[in-house]
């Protein structure tokens, strides 16, 4: 297994166990219908992260990892009113998944979650995000249900990260290489038919062919964090599945390899509350 791969996997079990552990019932679902075979296994089109702007533990910090495993940086996104700031990377590999990189711009933001965020992290070493090993080591800081609350007042993003840490919000089926749906309409229905909740917010389908990609997404998992003062049962991670479209002049077979920022900001909502 390679370098790139061992990665994939450490977030794939921390996905799956920590984050979503409804991943592995969808996986099995698509298996049992037999839309994933030994020919046609499951494709992850890209991850997604997240985190909190500054020296510590901004975006940079996390993207030099996949750098130095040879992934590039591609598309960069603006998500005004949720106060984020975006990149998506990919590996001249075109099998390995994208890896979609958001940070909250903490500058944007109220004293108070400045001042929350600052006690979080105040005890990290500067060298903290050095070893590739934080991506998905979840929560490296003391977290209270109070701090929690008054984050997710002011932005349900701030109040994710400061309750899960690091790891993947969400892994991607590629629609495109399943073995039977060829669409999403179809892969929702069979999802909703087995009692998944679908992330609804502009559309259970976001996008369109015209813009080169469609996206759905269930509703994050609930699960039981803990606290230093309790324990609360909130959203964590989701399953999104997308379906990607050649645009513009491209080549045959090819197709559009970027992120729709109006899709993916109703994305992010797949974790609110």
């Amino acid at each position: 297994m390679s370098a790139v791969e061992t990665l994939f996997e450490h977030f794939w079990l921390d996905y799956s166990e920590r984050l979503c552990p409804s991943a592995l019932k969808v996986k099995s679902l698509l298996r049992a219908k037999k839309l994933l075979t030994k020919e046609k296994p499951l494709i992850n089109d890209h991850i997604a992260l997240r985190t909190f702007s500054g020296a510590k533990l901004g975006l940079d910090k996390l993207a030099q990892h996949f750098i130095a495993l040879g992934y590039q940086q591609q598309g960069e996104y603006h998500f005004t009113d949720k106060k984020l700031y975006a990149h998506h990377y990919q590996h001249p590999d075109p099998s390995l998944p994208k890896v979609f990189i958001s940070e909250l711009l903490l500058e944007q933001c109220s004293e108070r979650v400045n001042q929350i965020v600052s006690e979080l992290i105040h005890d990290l070493p500067n060298q903290y995000s050095d070893n590739a090993e934080f991506l998905y080591q979840g929560r490296p800081w003391r977290l209270t249900i109070e701090q929690y609350q008054q984050l997710a007042k002011e932005s349900e993003y701030a109040a994710w990260v400061a309750a899960h840490g690091f790891g993947a919000n969400h892994f991607t089926v590629s629609v495109n290489d399943l073995a039977g749906f060829s669409d999403l309409k179809p892969m929702n229905d069979f999802l909703v038919w087995h009692s998944f909740v679908m992330n609804s917010a502009g559309g259970v389908i976001k996008g369109s062919p015209e813009v080169g990609l469609e996206q759905s997404s269930t509703m994050a998992d609930l699960v039981e964090v803990e606290f230093s003062d309790g324990r609360l049962t909130i959203p964590a991670g989701f399953y999104e599945f997308s379906k990607r479209y050649p645009i513009g002049e491209m080549e045959e077979g090819e197709l559009y390899q970027g992120f729709v920022t109006a899709s993916a900001d109703k994305i992010f909502e797949s974790t609110n509350s």
